[in-house]
């Protein structure tokens, strides 16, 4: 333990005070560095998005419809075939037979009816001076009437071996893309049943099938019963998103609706047709139908990021002409890619932080340096809702 002497304690006091008050309180926090955004007024248009999957304007089963060995296949698989291009041929032989039969069975009846229409001819005068009996007659007339429905039935039977005939050579009925063979050549078709063969699906227009909730077809319905408008129509464009993110080039119309809710999935249905004479877009294909429905007009748009969410309550921090910082409540609207719609809490030209709002409060003064929306921050689209 070291000792002072009594005399110098006075001026150890004094020494220690002046270093205190040279020291001086707290070193004073520096200013919060932040990015501020202004809030941008423009026209936002707004979609709604169904999901969904093509199918062909015209899906056409091709089946064998008469008995035989498949004989030759001419097309390939997965190709664009006009319509009446072979597709298949089927032995024709056996049918050839038939037509020959029936042409030699009518040759026969037209003959009986030939010679009972002479034998009628001649009775009827006789039967007239009294030279025959009217039985003979009556016999005669009915051997006619006879022969000459046996004839019809001949001229029926060799119409239906040549139509048959005809079914052995099959072509596309359609103009479209043909699909995979479900029968190989020198297979039996056609026998009990009509063997499905492939199947033909017209592609240009393409159909476009989703299903839309209840709530979302409500306020479909209204709005473009209010507007008097109709989707395709007027200016209300329809988009085909497909699945790799690229908008088919084409807009569409709305094809029609289904009559009733599909009460296993509590949707209704809708169909869209899109040109597509490029034959890009092939049947079963997912993709997503965007309708624009509504157009904001002068919608006040901030960054995604200024936007801070708690308990479905929606804040912003606003910088002022003095940088000191205001929290708001904002009423949040669709969103437009990194962009919010707000619809209510803010003004055209105010200026939002964007970036270091971490440890911000309400009051405090911050150093702001400019942060401008990108590029592809106006330019993306809003969607409103999405349909399964």
């Amino acid at each position: 333990m070291i000792l002072f002497p009594r005399r110098l304690i006075p001026a150890l006091l004094c020494i220690g005070f002046i270093g205190a008050c040279s020291r001086g309180g707290a070193p004073e926090a520096p200013t919060p560095e932040v990015y501020v955004t202004p809030v941008i007024a423009q026209d936002v248009p707004v979609h709604m998005e169904l999901v969904g999957q093509t199918r062909g304007s015209q899906d056409v089963q091709i089946r064998a419809r008469v008995e035989g060995f498949l004989e030759t296949m001419s097309f390939t698989e997965g190709t664009f075939v006009a319509k009446g291009t072979p597709l298949y041929r089927i032995d024709p032989r056996p049918l050839e037979t038939a037509v020959a039969q029936a042409k030699a069975n009518l040759a026969s009846q037209q003959a009986h009816l030939d010679q009972a229409s002479v034998a009628s001819k001649r009775l009827k005068p006789l039967a007239a001076q009294e030279a025959v009996s009217l039985q003979e007659l009556d016999n005669a007339l009915g051997n006619e009437s006879a022969a000459l429905a046996q004839r019809d039935a001949a001229k029926a039977a060799l119409d239906k071996a040549v139509l048959d005939l005809s079914y052995t050579n099959i072509t596309s009925p359609v103009d479209g893309v043909v699909g995979t063979t479900m029968v190989m050549v020198g297979n039996l078709v056609g026998r009990g049943e009509s063997t499905l063969l492939t199947t033909v699906s017209q592609v240009d227009p393409i159909l476009f099938r989703a299903g839309i909730s209840e709530s979302e077809y409500l306020r479909f319905a209204r709005h473009f019963k209010e507007t008097g408008t109709r989707p395709g129509e007027n200016d209300v464009p329809i988009e085909l998103l497909l699945a790799d993110g690229t908008v088919h080039r084409y807009p569409g119309k709305l094809d029609g609706v289904e009559r009733a809710v599909d009460a296993t999935t509590g949707t209704l249905a809708l169909q869209f047709a899109f040109p597509n004479p490029e034959r890009l877009v092939r049947p079963g294909q997912f993709g997503r139908a965007r309708i624009q429905w509504e157009l904001l007009r002068n919608a006040l748009l901030v960054p995604q990021r200024a936007v801070q969410e708690l308990q479905n309550l929606h804040t912003v921090a606003v910088v002022g002409s003095d940088n000191k910082v205001s929290m708001r409540t904002v009423k949040v609207g669709p969103r437009v890619g990194s962009l919010w719609v707000i619809e209510s809490g803010l003004q055209a030209g105010e200026k939002v932080v964007s970036g270091g709002l971490q440890r911000l409060r309400e009051g405090v003064t911050v150093h702001a340096t400019p942060a401008p929306a990108t590029p592809d921050d106006s330019g993306a689209e809003p969607t409103s809702a999405s349909g399964g």
